[in-house]
């Protein structure tokens, strides 16, 4: 039968992109109708579209699938927003008041207000977490509406992102056709499922191990007090792995079948040589295997701390630590964490808190898809596209309220496609700019080179010159066995410009060489008197 009541949730992961149907219960349960998944790994990488059109696709793919289990149109769908470039960032908003002025709402929307104009190049806030208001000098409150001050100070932690984050998932959706519902925050989601009430307030980290990143939400006094995404996870594991020459997919099963985050010292000393086969493919030394996996969940879990540290709460965790995601499902993955932090309360959550009436496919409840039914919990429209001619009067409100709605999703795809045309002409002038850069230092490199050329031949005409006025006092001191060796070395140094010199100046050497030789002007007066001799 049909369903025409449902909630559909969407989550755009780095490995998945999945979708989810399902109905609340009167009594808070929640009933799964439909679920389905695509891999996204060659279009969204680290929570981050990449590729437009392939995840268009993706997503087309995976509410058709969800309409062909319900037999039913899906008008509009919940989707969770998450990736690398979400984050948080403390503000503060002061207003001076008249002596003992009440703290009214409408007081308090004008600071949220002020708080929301934040000057932020290339991001946008995407929610806001109001932390406390100091009161005067020193009073702080949760709740200041109704108390007399002369003075506010409010303190908020806006969650951010690149601005391209939102508008790229918007874009997604319109070129499918279906609306967003709502734009929902994936770690706030995730935390409202898994953590309960006594640990928001006690003070709890949040740590979701995912496959591209971990995210780190803090929170203490039932507010969140710090969110971060760190750009690793589980895959890095898995292309160590690969770093061995071991295929993709076998790697990926080598760290489930074997991997651990933690092991014992003397767990492989009975077995040195220990292998781990997979069936015939490839084989890995157990302890090569065990010192990859740890060095990289070491590298992981260390950056996880550090955001712990950086929200400044590292020491007020009463409730510890709750771990979550694909990473949860690594054997001794606690122990690792108290290794490397030294906290010892740690849960690993695996399933949500939330009833589920039905069976539900078993990667529901393995810790991957808590998002996920975070997103389906909190909605609360009906996600059903209802024909309203069919049993109920159409009137002309219905085919006026249908005109709006196609005239502005045409002016959106309008503004979109300026969007993109004006994005694209920037990176072509980017493009220009960096060709036209890298041209400029090329001809200062060839300018540069042509200088250090120019000054070696000066310093070698230089030395050529000094050893030709050597010869040439060599010369005069009719030291012409010494004056023709400089003269040479002039000559060895082929220089262009000196060349005829050195020529002339190595002849004139041997003439005066030859001229004043003794046996030589011996032997030519002895010809010049024989000569007279025979003139007489």
């Amino acid at each position: 039968m049909a369903a025409t009541d449902f909630i559909v949730g969407i989550e755009l992961g780095s490995t998945e992109i999945t979708g989810i149907a399902g109905k609340k219960n009167s009594d808070g349960s929640i009933k799964i109708l439909a679920y389905a998944s695509e891999h996204s790994s060659d279009c969204i990488k680290k929570g981050i579209i990449y590729n437009l059109d392939k995840t268009t696709q993706c997503l087309t793919s995976v509410i058709n699938k969800l309409e062909q289990t319900l037999e039913a149109t899906v008008k509009k769908v919940y989707v969770g927003i998450g990736g690398q470039s979400i984050r948080s960032i403390h503000n503060t908003e002061t207003k001076q008041l008249n002596e003992d002025t009440k703290i009214s709402q409408a007081l308090i929307d004008s600071i949220m207000n002020s708080n929301h104009e934040l000057s932020l190049i290339d991001q946008e806030i995407l929610a806001v977490e109001p932390q406390e208001y100091k009161l005067g000098n020193n009073q702080l409150t949760n709740e200041p509406v109704g108390i007399p001050t002369d003075r506010i100070e409010a303190h908020f932690l806006n969650i951010i992102a690149r601005s391209s984050l939102k508008s790229n998932i918007r874009h997604c959706f319109r070129q499918t056709g279906y609306e967003v519902a709502e734009y929902l925050i994936s770690p706030l989601i995730t935390a409202n499922v898994l953590l309960t009430d006594s640990e928001k307030r006690s003070g709890c980290a949040l740590i979701d191990l995912g496959a591209d990143t971990t995210t780190v939400s803090v929170y203490k006094n039932n507010i969140l007090r710090h969110l971060a995404v760190i750009p690793l996870g589980g895959a890095n594991i898995t292309k160590d792995l690969c770093s061995l020459f071991i295929e993709e997919e076998d790697a990926e099963q080598l760290k489930l079948n074997y991997a651990s985050a933690y092991t014992e010292l003397t767990e492989n000393d009975e077995e040195p040589n220990k292998e781990y086969n997979l069936d015939g493919k490839c084989t890995i030394r157990a302890r090569k295997l065990e010192e990859v996996v740890e060095a990289r969940v070491k590298e992981i879990l260390e950056n996880v701390w550090n955001q712990i540290k950086v929200s400044g709460y590292s020491d007020k965790l009463l409730a510890g630590v709750v771990i979550t995601g694909g990473g949860a499902k690594m054997p001794n993955i606690d122990k690792a964490f108290t290794l490397t932090t030294q906290i010892e309360k740690i849960r690993i959550a695996l399933s949500s808190s939330l009833e589920i009436e039905n069976e539900t496919p078993t990667n529901l409840t393995d810790g991957t898809q808590n998002t996920l039914m975070g997103i389906l919990s909190v909605g609360k429209e009906n996600c059903c596209k209802i024909d309203p001619r069919k049993g109920h009067q159409l009137d002309f409100i219905n085919d006026l309220q249908e005109k709006e709605e196609a005239e502005k999703l045409k002016a959106e795809k309008q503004a979109e496609a300026e969007r993109i045309k004006a994005e694209q002409e920037a990176e072509a002038e980017r493009v220009r700019a960096e060709q036209r850069a890298e041209a400029e230092r090329i001809r200062q490199l060839q300018e540069a080179k042509l200088q250090q050329e120019k000054e070696r031949t000066q310093k070698r005409i230089a030395e050529c010159d000094e050893l030709l006025n050597e010869a040439r006092k060599l010369l005069h001191a009719k030291k012409y066995k010494f004056a023709l060796t400089k003269a040479e070395e002039a000559q060895s140094m082929r220089l262009i410009e000196r060349e005829g010199e050195i020529e002339e100046l190595i002849r004139e050497i041997l003439k005066q060489k030859k001229d004043n030789n003794p046996f030589s002007n011996w032997f030519t007066k002895l010809r010049n008197g024989a000569e007279e001799m025979m003139n007489d």
